[in-house]
């Protein structure tokens, strides 16, 4: 008997061990691919939690100046202790439903920094390094958030390897041209912004990522450009058309101008004026000629003014600006209208519905009524409910109200998040469509 009792003594901690539930994974964080183009959404998994565990995601990203910004989302993990961002939705946070990029689309200044400001690439050729952080508990925007229980790495590439950026001094036109790896050609595209000024690339060099030879055009504040955006002379617009359309690398026997804001409206005037180009994009544009004088051997577009006593400020110190614009449909202001009806090419017109910048839904109706008028039907229009102002390519973060960079102040352009979000992706493809369809 007492030797089985020592045997039974021997054996008693195997069998508790073998009574004692195994020790539970650690949580692990997926997000693929690793390292992947800035316009794609990336697949974000998360395992190893426990059935139904509520979990807070963030993500984290500095801009090019070491300035902060995140965004947080609230999940709870499947019966298996799972989560998928491409079929779970989000609880709370900076917003619901099931948005498999919506950490990316909602990233917004951190706490502590300047709000206003927009995370956009000063420079394409590093890729952006974004964060993510599964943490453990619920906790509202803002807030101190739980312990972390896996973290990833995200790399968003502006520009795919073997393409080229080439910087640009061809007579007066400045900017930087990008070619796709290949020997080409390559459908040809200009790419303008608005009157924040300077060269704007990281549209242009993703653009050439998706196979278009992309010349990102600045037109004043950009070396030895002019400082101020004044009058404007056609023939800046005409040299980079004709460089472009003979670039060896490039498609003939037109190209294409994809443009928002203001570099909406001059993309309308390059079609309308300059035979090189075929196809224009017009983002949230006019379809008058505004704020500078736009100048073509004789002809002047004389620019509609903004006035500043129909702008309105809000408690907190936004500027609305939406009614300050001279009133296009004005017959006193028809000397601005842009004849778009001479053009030979193709329009693709593109509107938030909610931009709050200008009455960008109003242009894009006044100009297919003009289109229309003279029997013609060469445009399509991609109208969204709840867009704002600033349609830029997938997962550009939203920005509701953002810093004028002449003005110094911050000024509404309209928009809901998750509504703008949706018209930034279907847009990018259908403005690749087009520009396919009309450029080869």
């Amino acid at each position: 008997a007492a030797m089985w009792r020592a045997l039974a003594t021997a054996a008693a901690p195997a069998r508790a061990l073998l009574c004692t539930p195994p020790a539970r994974r650690a949580a692990s964080l997926a997000v693929s691919p690793a390292a992947g183009p800035a316009d794609e959404r990336v697949e974000t998994r998360v395992t190893g939690l426990s059935p139904g565990q509520p979990v807070t995601l963030r993500a984290v990203a500095a801009d090019d100046r070491g300035c902060l910004f995140q965004s947080c989302a609230h999940y709870r993990a499947d019966s298996r202790g799972e989560l998928h961002l491409g079929t779970d939705a989000s609880h709370g946070g900076d917003y619901t439903g099931v948005e498999p990029m919506g950490l990316f689309w909602s990233l917004a200044p951190a706490g502590m920094e300047k709000p206003y400001q927009r995370l956009l690439p000063r420079s394409t050729g590093a890729p952006m390094k974004v964060e993510v952080l599964v943490h453990q508990g619920h906790s509202p925007p803002g807030a101190m958030p739980g312990p972390v229980v896996a973290k990833a790495e995200v790399q968003r590439l502006f520009t795919a390897p073997g393409v080229r950026r080439i910087r640009l001094k061809e007579g007066v036109v400045r900017g930087s041209l990008f070619l796709p790896p290949g020997d080409g050609p390559f459908p040809g595209v200009i790419d303008m912004y608005g009157d924040e000024g300077g060269l704007i690339e990281f549209r242009s060099s993703l653009l050439a990522t998706r196979g278009f030879a992309a010349l990102s055009l600045p037109y004043f504040d950009f070396e030895d450009l002019p400082r101020v955006m004044k009058e404007l002379k056609l023939e800046y617009f005409e040299q980079a058309a004709r460089f472009l359309q003979r670039h060896p690398k490039v498609k003939g026997p037109g190209v294409g101008v994809i443009g928002t804001g203001k570099g909406a409206e001059l993309a309308l005037s390059m079609i309308t004026f300059l035979p090189e180009v075929v196809a224009a994009v017009s983002i949230s544009g006019c379809s008058s000629n505004t704020v500078a004088d736009l100048h073509y051997g004789e002809m002047t577009l004389p620019g509609l003014r903004f006035d500043m006593k129909k702008v309105s400020v809000s408690d907190s110190g936004v500027f609305d600006i939406f009614e300050a614009l001279d009133d296009p449909a004005d017959p006193a202001n028809s000397p601005s209208v842009i004849p778009i009806e001479k053009a030979k090419g193709h329009f693709l017109l593109v509107v938030g519905e909610d931009d709050r910048m200008w009455k960008s839904s109003l242009y894009a109706e006044l100009a297919i009524r003009r289109l229309r008028q003279h029997g013609k039907e060469n445009f399509e229009l991609l109208s969204y409910p709840g867009a704002g102002h600033r349609i830029d390519p997938p997962s550009t973060p939203f920005c509701q109200v953002a810093l004028d960079r002449v003005l110094g102040v911050p000024v509404l352009g309209g928009g809901e998040s998750k509504a703008h979000a949706h018209a930034q992706e279907h847009s990018w493809g259908k403005i690749q469509e087009f520009l396919h369809l009309h450029l080869g």
